[in-house]
């Protein structure tokens, strides 16, 4: 694992220094690595005009992979909206960050048994934090004919899940079970993008929140952009109902969801399902071509 920084602009270096000063007061850390873009050194960041007039502004995140001993004590308790607040705060510009957050043993682990998200993270990030209380395994080359094998497994097992959501929806649909359809939706659109995660990288975020999957997805591929699109006003509050669904559909006795919402939004999950489906038989097949 690397620990430098060098490769970044000066500015980058003190906003990740800044995040790892924050996560190091708020979580006993045992390591802080940052993976992904800024790790490789590929980011992006980009500010132009579109068609109609409106100035976008787009940002590689911040991947960071936070190990504690204690993951209990962390979980469910809102600690990633937390840092991320307090980190825009202090940094004082919109800051993108994307967090996950594992056991100590679940890590080691996880690159014993040569699982290549956790491998390549250990290969290829930064240290920005250790306690010096534990070490990681070394990484033992991985082997494409393994990456392969449980693509093929984890595509037809999450693919198919995703897909019985979206016919649950359907009957629910069909019965006016509105806010059971609207949980339905989501689910199907969470197990979508798991499906995708896991045969890109072998990985599966613990994660309900379907922005913060949909831009781990995009990242996968450019086929995704655009698929629950936010350009407008109606389009992010069409969103944010099917983002809201996991637990306002379940819990909320003020969420409401009308039969054209959930029509539009089941439309663009159905896009969802085509794609995913295209995209991770193309990879599986590029793995295929390899060996």
């Amino acid at each position: 694992m690397k620990k430098s920084l060098s490769h970044l602009p000066k500015y980058k270096r003190d906003e990740l220094r800044a995040v790892t000063g924050i996560i190091s007061e708020m979580i006993d850390a045992e390591f802080i690595i940052l993976f992904g873009s800024y790790a490789r050194g590929d980011w992006g960041e980009d500010k132009y005009v579109g068609d109609d007039g409106i100035i976008y502004e787009y940002k590689s995140d911040y991947d960071l992979l936070v190990i504690v001993e204690d993951l209990p004590k962390y979980q469910y308790k809102g600690y990633q909206n937390k840092i991320k607040s307090k980190a825009r705060r202090i940094v004082d510009c919109d800051i993108h960050l994307s967090i996950i957050m594992h056991s100590v043993d679940e890590v080691k682990a996880a690159i014993k048994r040569k699982n290549y998200f956790f491998c390549d993270v250990r290969k290829e990030g930064i240290q920005l934090y250790s306690s010096k209380r534990f070490r990681l395994p070394e990484v033992k080359e991985l082997n494409l004919k393994q990456r392969l094998g449980k693509a093929q497994k984890d595509f037809p097992d999450w693919f198919e899940s995703a897909s019985n959501f979206l016919t649950t929806y359907k009957l629910c649909f069909q019965k006016e079970m509105l806010k059971n359809a609207a949980f339905e939706l989501h689910q199907a659109t969470e197990h979508f993008y798991a499906t995708v995660i896991l045969v890109f990288t072998g990985y599966k975020p613990k994660l309900h929140d379907l922005d913060e999957l949909g831009i781990k997805v995009d990242r996968l591929s450019p086929e995704f952009k655009g698929i629950f699109p936010q350009n407008t006003d109606e389009e992010k509050r069409l969103f944010k109902l099917l983002r809201q669904a996991y637990v306002g559909a379940r819990y909320d006795m003020n969420y409401k969801i009308t039969k054209e919402e959930l029509e539009y939004l089941a439309g663009q999950v159905k896009l969802l399902q085509e794609i995913t489906e295209k995209v991770c038989k193309e990879k599986i097949k590029s793995f295929e071509a390899c060996l």
